[in-house]
């Protein structure tokens, strides 16, 4: 599934946020060779290389933190997988799962984004097409690889001829494979990319109607790459649009047309034009791979990160270098023409490499026995437990590796080994046998305490049954690390709130477990409203957020400091009793907030009242119209003979054609004497400047990710669809399609 830039498909949104995030630069870079890459690349990389020598690896330093990457991919409609798919491979939060983001499409799970953006998983023959270079290399691009390229098409070995809009016949001194070079070296990118490109958008005819030159109406006009060709309800529609393109760029303005060299009236025209616009939208803006397209991680080039992205099928790119292997595997030019790949690395990636989410855990026990290969000649190291996964290299008569995950499956069953060099796959389990040594028999397994605090280490006691064992070797794993870790010394850290159970498996595949729980305290409250002013016998409801997430116990307490002026109930109603100042104390755990609660006597309506648009709750304003938000639009829907004054958040008087946002306050007094202010809240605006753009959604998106959280009547702001509960990213999917004018934001 693919979409193309500024248009519209599901719910990939391309929105360019200007935004500096401090004064962090993520610049990254490039180093050729193998020896340049992470030693868990390069294993992987030599046997490409053995097998394949005319090709080139690039290792692209991103200088990007890992988690910092996957937090930013995995937000709401931005990586889809198919609804048909398994739950691992979806987003299974409550509210988004199996939620349509486009047809028969769903948010995919935050495991799905680790494992198609860990590189290290596809560097095998086949998947590592989705690093392909796609820009031009004066190195390897050369006519006698084109050449072999367009072999078996009437392209090959031709002279280029063409007609003109007149109908005549013209003959160059150029073959198509010049053409082609010269495309590449003007547009920057792979002749190779731009030869395959046109076989596979008009075959392997010239007589193709895109490039005949004699469709009826459009006569002397080319389009060697279908650019523009969509389908339409006419006969030939999708050749007409793409002629149509050609002749004028479908009403494209003159500098588009001159950037692209429209009209494409020859075929070197069309040729060169037609590859600057395939260069223009993301090769030659640092995204020069299937994988950079797909995932905007490359700082190479100006521009902010993670939005400028070609697909939402999350497994795009797994797919697409299948075919490409494919068709350059058909052509025999595998090893027939040089390749350059670019491969990303990440800072802090994972120890281990992030597997398929179809390879099902329960499959397998963790194991570490030497182990041996029974076969006559040679045994398949697969990248999955199966035949369709792809040959990651071939495994000698009675070579020996380390077997680190024992299969348990029903029927046919496969392990999982690493080799000496540092290659990991799986193997057929019968064509292996184990290398003898001595046995565990059974592991006790203690703990002072089982249940410890959040960011609490604690010591597992191990021992060994018979503990005459020479040596060996044990291998700790906590059930789930979201609530407690282990390392390899046995030390475990309580990490969230929750029970989960720590496995000691040793290498023959005995273990024990023992159960421990963390429990997490609370370290933060946030409210919605700062301070609060109501009348005498007015309501309110104020929400209470808690930190982090998943506190043990929830238990909000709620407190007037003095019941004659207001009281408040436990699910935060507050009355207000009587004129007078006081406060309200919210407590969870050891935590406690204060808020300034103000009452006073209820205003007469003759005195001051409001537009019907408006909704009044305590002393905060809603119902504000976000196209009719200046000073002046908002006095006008204010009655009174009090004098108005509204100021921002920072406490600036506005003028009359100054925004009125989130924060600001209007101030409605009698002879310098404040009667009433009121705060204004508008759903979206979470910044307090007004509007609803893109800076609102990243200040939301950050407090989504609890970078800097919002609080206040800004907490209650970002509460899009007002469901007193944290914003979420339905709350940020509702401000990019207001941001697209798909659906405005209510503010009632």
């Amino acid at each position: 599934m693919k979409i193309i830039l500024n248009k519209f498909s599901g719910f990939l949104i391309v929105i360019i946020l200007i935004f500096l995030l401090g004064d962090v630069v993520y610049a990254s870079e490039k180093k050729e060779g193998i020896e340049n890459f992470p030693e868990d690349y390069r294993p992987y990389l030599y046997e490409l290389k053995n097998k394949h020598p005319n090709w080139n690896f690039i290792a692209l330093y991103t200088n990007l933190d890992w988690k910092y990457v996957i937090d930013n991919e995995n937000v709401f409609g931005k990586n889809l997988v198919p609804k048909s798919y398994s739950d691992v491979w979806k987003n299974t939060k409550e509210g988004e799962y199996n939620v349509e983001v486009d047809a028969g499409w769903v948010d995919c799970s935050r495991a799905a984004i680790e494992y198609t953006m860990d590189p290290r998983n596809f560097l095998n023959e086949v998947r590592i097409f989705q690093f392909e270079e796609l820009s031009y290399d004066a190195r390897t691009n050369n006519l006698e690889s084109i050449e072999k390229i367009l072999y078996g098409t009437e392209f090959y070995n031709n002279i280029v001829e063409y007609r003109k809009s007149d109908g005549s016949l013209i003959t160059t001194d150029k073959k198509y494979s010049d053409e082609i070079l010269s495309a590449a070296k003007t547009s920057a990118v792979s002749s190779y990319h731009l030869a395959s490109r046109i076989k596979q958008e008009v075959g392997p005819f010239l007589s193709h109607s895109s490039i005949s030159g004699i469709v009826s109406g459009y006569e002397g006009l080319y389009n060697f790459y279908n650019i523009g060709a969509t389908s339409s309800a006419e006969p030939m529609g999708a050749i007409i649009n793409g002629l149509r393109y050609a002749r004028d760029g479908k009403g494209a303005s003159q500098s588009v047309k001159d950037k692209y060299r429209i009209p494409w009236n020859t075929k070197s025209i069309a040729i060169t034009g037609g590859g600057i616009f395939i260069g223009e939208s993301y090769i030659n803006k640092g995204q020069n791979n299937i994988y950079l397209q797909k995932f905007d991680v490359n700082d190479e080039k100006p521009g902010d990160l993670f939005w400028h992205q070609y697909m939402t099928n999350v497994l795009a790119p797994y797919s697409e270098a299948n075919s490409i292997y494919n068709g350059y595997k058909k052509s025999n030019l595998l090893d027939n023409i040089p390749m350059n790949f670019v491969i990303p690395v990440y800072d802090n990636m994972p120890e281990t490499i992030v597997e398929n989410l179809n390879i099902s855990r329960s499959d397998f026990v963790q194991d570490d026995t030497n182990v041996y290969a029974d076969v006559s000649t040679t045994l398949n190291l697969r990248s999955g437990p199966g035949t369709s996964y792809e040959t990651i290299t071939s495994i000698k008569s009675g070579e020996i590796m380390k077997r680190i995950a024992k299969g348990i499956q029903a029927g046919e069953r496969w392990d999982k080994v690493v080799l000496n060099n540092g290659i990991t796959g799986y193997v057929f389990s019968s064509y292996i046998k184990e290398v003898e040594k001595p046995q565990i028999t059974s592991i006790e397994l203690k703990l002072s305490k089982n249940k410890i605090n959040k960011n609490e280490r604690i010591n597992l006691e191990v021992k060994i049954i018979p503990d005459d064992v020479g040596d060996y070797k044990l291998t700790y794993k906590s059930n789930n690390t979201s609530i407690a870790q282990v390392n390899q010394n046995g030390e475990i850290l309580g990490v969230g709130a929750g029970k989960t159970s720590i496995f000691v498996v040793a290498e023959n595949g005995v273990s024990s477990s023992i159960e421990i729980e963390v429990e997490s305290q609370v370290e933060e409250i946030l409210v919605d409203v700062d301070n609060l002013t109501l009348q005498t016998g007015e309501n309110y409801k104020i929400n209470t957020l808690i930190y982090p997430r998943d506190v043990t116990d929830r238990t909000i307490k709620y407190e007037s400091l003095d019941k004659d002026i207001v009281t408040i109930n436990s699910d935060g109603n507050i009355n207000a009793i009587k004129k007078g100042e006081t406060q309200i104390k919210i407590s969870s755990g050891q935590i406690e907030k204060l808020i300034d609660i103000l009452v006073i006597d209820k205003i007469d309506t003759d005195d001051l009242s409001y537009d019907n648009n408006l909704n009044i709750s305590a002393n905060i304003i809603t119902g504000i119209d976000v196209e009719k938000n200046k000073v002046s639009d908002i006095k006008k829907l204010i009655s009174t003979n009090y004098e108005i004054n509204i100021y921002n958040v920072n406490n600036k008087l506005l003028e009359d054609n100054d925004l009125v946002g989130t924060g600001s306050y209007i101030n409605i007094s009698s002879g310098g004497n404040t009667i009433i202010e009121y705060k204004v809240l508008i759903y979206g605006d979470v910044n307090g400047d007004g509007k609803i753009n893109s800076v609102d959604l990243l200040v939301l998106q950050r407090h989504i990710l609890e970078i800097e959280k919002l609080n206040g009547i800004f907490l209650r702001a970002g509460n899009i669809n007002k469901n007193g509960k944290n914003p979420s990213s339905i709350d940020s999917l509702l401000i990019q399609r207001h941001i697209l004018d798909l659906q405005i934001i209510k503010q009632k």
